[in-house]
């Protein structure tokens, strides 16, 4: 539940009217995604939720996480049912509004089709689109940050077509999949003035994060149990077929491929909106690079150290990585893709981070 430094706040999603200051949730999990919304779970107990229930009206609330006076998560409340002698909360960040949503005009109400655009500006007309229609506008705002990737050919516009009954959300978030695209995340704030909530996409170009020397994971230090390692053939592939765009022969193809005294295992990366060669190539040697990686470990339980505070690093960041136990000895930089917050877990606060291989990028900055 809400402890001294922390606050759960509800308000209405049309009007804004605050519904609560105080939502007396229990065990509270929440966080951010790299390209995705982030999620929040919580539980009333029956007593509460008899109480609270017109204070959680899912599909129409808004929850906010605030610790120390600063709001740290904010979304949308999606569910709320029985769990046992409970009731279970699930929330989800801004974007997940948007797979809520269609385009019912085409071209996003006459905003396309586009051609050579870069892919930045139609991630921010989707959202306008879907604030400008009547009772659909969150007060969300989009990054202005723009990019170097483009989407769109004079031969081949990117289109939202109006039979299609586009998902808003599968485009939005599709715009953000791939090697050179940019990435998002959602976050929540108060403004300067505390006096309204800033709802935000960050956009990040060449992508977001930083490369984190004052931060590590370490076992024995940090790190909490023995992570999980998938050790799966069903995963690994030495031979990638980048599948693009077109129909029967005049559909694209490039393969990715090495022998490396291994038996020959093939994975199909499908990629329909990809038309250029060069991309095609890129994507299944960068596919087939991280299928031929055995063993990587995808996820760990921190406490809260000096050597990483919770809160003290950002959705995209590389941070250096040590774990040693009987089934492995790792270490190397590791790119958090999210992660979640127990601040009531036993023993202390905890976060489960979410981690993926950190290739090589370039980086924009340290935020």
């Amino acid at each position: 539940m809400s402890g001294p430094n922390r606050r759960i706040l509800t308000q209405h999603a049309l009007t804004g009217a605050w519904l609560t200051h105080s939502l007396p949730l229990h065990d509270l999990e929440y966080g951010p995604d790299l390209n995705g919304p982030g999620t929040l779970t919580g539980t009333l107990t029956p007593k509460l939720a008899t109480q609270s229930l017109n204070l959680i009206d899912p599909g129409s609330t808004f929850i906010y996480v605030e610790e120390s006076d600063q709001i740290t998560w904010g979304g949308l409340i999606w569910d709320a049912r029985p769990k046992g002698e409970r009731l279970a909360i699930e929330a989800a960040s801004w974007t997940s509004y948007l797979h809520r949503r269609h385009d019912l005009h085409g071209q996003l109400n006459g905003r396309g089709p586009y051609t050579n655009t870069d892919r930045t500006t139609v991630m921010r007309d989707i959202w306008a689109y879907a604030q400008s229609i009547t009772d659909g506008n969150l007060g969300v705002l989009v990054d202005t940050t723009t990019s170097g990737s483009l989407i769109g050919t004079p031969a081949d516009p990117y289109k939202f077509n109006a039979w299609e009954i586009v998902n808003l959300g599968e485009r939005f978030d599709g715009l953000a999949d791939g090697d050179a695209t940019p990435d998002y995340t959602c976050t929540t704030t108060w403004n300067p003035a505390r006096t309204a909530v800033e709802k935000r996409v960050r956009i990040g170009w060449p992508r977001l994060g930083a490369r984190r020397t004052d931060l590590s994971f370490v076992s024995g230090v940090n790190i909490l149990d023995d992570p999980e390692i998938v050790l799966s053939g069903d995963d690994y592939a030495q031979v990638v077929i980048a599948s693009g765009q077109g129909d029967g022969s005049a559909k694209r193809r490039q393969t990715s491929a090495v022998r490396d005294g291994r038996l020959r295992l093939e994975h199909v990366l499908d990629l329909p909106d990809i038309k250029a060669n060069d991309d095609l190539a890129s994507r299944a040697t960068r596919e087939r690079v991280r299928r031929q990686k055995l063993g990587f470990v995808a996820e760990i339980t921190v406490r809260d150290t000096p050597a990483a505070r919770l809160g003290s690093w950002q959705v995209g960041d590389d941070v250096p990585t040590r774990i040693h136990n009987t089934w492995t000895s790792y270490t190397g930089w590791c790119r958090i893709t999210g992660w979640t917050t127990r601040p009531d877990a036993p023993g202390g606060p905890q976060a489960t981070v979410r981690l993926a291989p950190a290739d090589s990028y370039q980086y924009g900055g340290t935020t």
